[in-house]
């Protein structure tokens, strides 16, 4: 019997972000850029790069709670924009999660409601509900109502709650938590993205009503330039017998697996991000044992999982105002802890994992 696969949502660059939003309509959103966004009673994260020890930028932040869960939980992915740390791999990124119960977020309103005397949205009707003060949620699943109306987190549908994922790391140096109401204060000499939202869409839907002639355009061109006839290798794959003619070819070339990605991604070129937890990632590349060897979570022991991965579509979205910053890769494929454990009353963010993988054609991606 076939295994059902998981579903896959899409992230597309929305709206600019204007001003410094605080509160929970900056940590409940996603983006890409930007400073991080911390949660309540949670540290900022002040990454820096292993290879350069300068501060890294902020790529995305994705607010992503798990159904079931009684916590509110953060991704931030974070990158050195700086060109002579472009080959670093996994040195020059950095991925984080942070989570912070129901309870305590609505503590924390309510303690500020009696200091300034203002009244004091909820802005999760019900959230008493979801659970115990306990160290750990049980079990997760991914949560079926992401969405950006903070006064009707409880109704909202999956795809509408990705809308609002906002990403928000910390590392060792992290910074204190900010104050109720207020953001976070980095140092200037922080880069930074220009930013912008990150709307959802769900990808089963979205390719319903796009043409694949311009993927099979770059592949065309592809072909032309490499001289390789895709249609012809991929027929071969579905026949072969495993003799060792066709094995050299297909490890000489990757050719298999960078069509398929092309394949894939046609229907959403503009898609930069692709979030499915505990589903499959869309390799650019042939996998290594990176993949197969995934780090358990240093906390509880659990196993990763894949959650999302960052397309190539973003790094021409990544840009700085003043600044001549810039981050090349494929794919980033991000992994976390399929318990998404939650040390009791802390305060900084969990590391993760993530693997890049280079663009073996930076062409077809300009």
């Amino acid at each position: 019997m076939a295994a059902v696969r998981k579903p896959v949502l899409l992230g597309l660059r929305d709206a600019a972000v204007h001003g410094r939003p605080t509160g929970p309509s900056a940590w409940t959103a996603s983006k890409l850029g930007g400073v991080p966004d911390a949660l309540p009673a949670v540290a900022a994260p002040r990454p820096v790069c292993e290879l350069c020890r300068q501060p890294l930028a902020l790529v995305v932040q994705v607010y992503c709670p798990l159904e079931g869960s009684p916590f509110h939980r953060l991704l931030h992915v974070f990158a050195c924009p700086r060109p002579e740390c472009g080959s670093g791999g996994a040195r020059s990124w950095k991925v984080f999660r942070s989570q912070c119960l129901q309870m305590r977020e609505k503590e924390t309103q309510n303690a500020q409601k009696q200091e300034n005397g203002l009244t004091a949205e909820d802005w999760c009707p019900g959230a008493d509900d979801w659970g115990s003060d306990s160290e750990e949620a049980s079990p997760p699943q991914p949560i079926s109502d992401f969405g950006n109306d903070s006064s009707n987190a409880r109704d909202r549908d999956w795809t509408s709650q990705l809308q609002d994922l906002r990403l928000q790391d910390t590392v060792p140096g992290v910074a204190p938590p900010a104050p109720p109401g207020e953001g976070p204060v980095l140092p200037p000499a922080v880069p930074q993205f220009l930013p912008y939202y990150i709307c959802v869409v769900d990808e089963d839907d979205y390719t319903d009503f796009v043409s694949l002639d311009h993927a099979q355009s770059l592949l065309r061109e592809y072909q032309q330039r490499e001289g390789v006839d895709m249609e012809h290798l991929l027929s071969q794959s579905l026949s072969s017998d495993g003799d060792e003619k066709y094995e050299k070819t297909i490890i000489k070339s990757g050719d298999k697996m960078f069509y398929k990605f092309m394949k894939r991604i046609a229907a959403c070129q503009e898609q930069i991000l692709r979030y499915s937890w505990s589903g499959e990632p869309l390799f650019l590349t042939c996998p290594t044992s990176e993949v197969t060897e995934l780090p358990a979570c240093s906390h509880c022991g659990a196993r990763r999982i894949f959650e999302f991965q960052l397309m190539p579509a973003l790094v021409s979205m990544l840009k700085s105002a003043n600044l001549d910053l810039s981050v090349e890769f494929g794919t980033i494929l991000i992994y976390t802890c399929e318990k998404s454990c939650w040390p009791q009353n802390d305060q900084a963010p969990m590391e993760e994992f993530c693997i890049i993988q280079e663009d073996p054609d930076e062409l077809l991606f300009k």
